[in-house]
């Protein structure tokens, strides 16, 4: 190995980036605690139970996307590989969330569908957007958006009062800052 690929392969094993890929790893766990309650593991679990863990999960999660974006900010330690990492266990985190949700049926069909597909549409457009050289980086409102987000998940799989509307919050969120990331987009070119 050249002293370069020494160079990349320690800058890309740091906190931030370990935290990111502990995120994904963390996805599908709190999944199996939300989508196979009848897992003969879980007998003798009371619903609430398997809630409080996929509930636990979330949040240390959640937890760990606060950091790693901090650390890697204030360490100076932000990579390519975390730059793709993270929003990765961002994505997988919420879609674990919804599909677990819409199991459970905890959370509107309609709400999530506009949620994923302006998801999948924003990350196309970076993409692109990317690989015209042009800067996509996340404005305030989709910082915004995915703290909301991950607060109704939270309530939602928690069953607590308010998670319902607290998705739609989500949703008209969502939906605006896909728009300002398109006008965006528009204005560069």
């Amino acid at each position: 190995m050249s002293q370069v690929q020494q160079k990349v392969k320690n800058k890309n094993f740091n906190l931030p980036n370990l935290l990111a890929g502990f995120r994904i790893l963390l996805a599908p766990l709190m999944l199996w605690f939300m989508i196979d309650r009848e897992n003969p593991i879980f007998y003798g679990w009371h619903p609430s139970w398997l809630d409080y863990m996929a509930g636990l999960i979330f949040v240390i999660a959640s937890v760990t996307d606060f950091f790693d974006g901090f650390i890697a900010r204030t360490w100076n330690q932000m990579t390519i590989l975390g730059s793709i990492l993270d929003p990765l266990a961002d994505k997988m985190l919420v879609l674990a969330g919804f599909i677990g949700l819409l199991v459970l049926d905890r959370a509107s069909a309609i709400a999530i569908f506009l949620i994923l597909s302006r998801e999948f549409f924003i990350t196309g457009l970076r993409v692109v957007a990317i690989s015209e050289g042009r800067d996509v980086s996340s404005s305030m409102a989709g910082k915004i958006k995915t703290v909301v987000q991950m607060i109704a998940i939270g309530f939602l799989i928690m069953n607590w009062a308010f998670g319902e509307l607290l998705l739609w919050i989500a949703v008209a969120l969502t939906l605006y800052s896909g728009y300002e990331y398109v006008r965006g987009y528009i204005k560069q070119i």
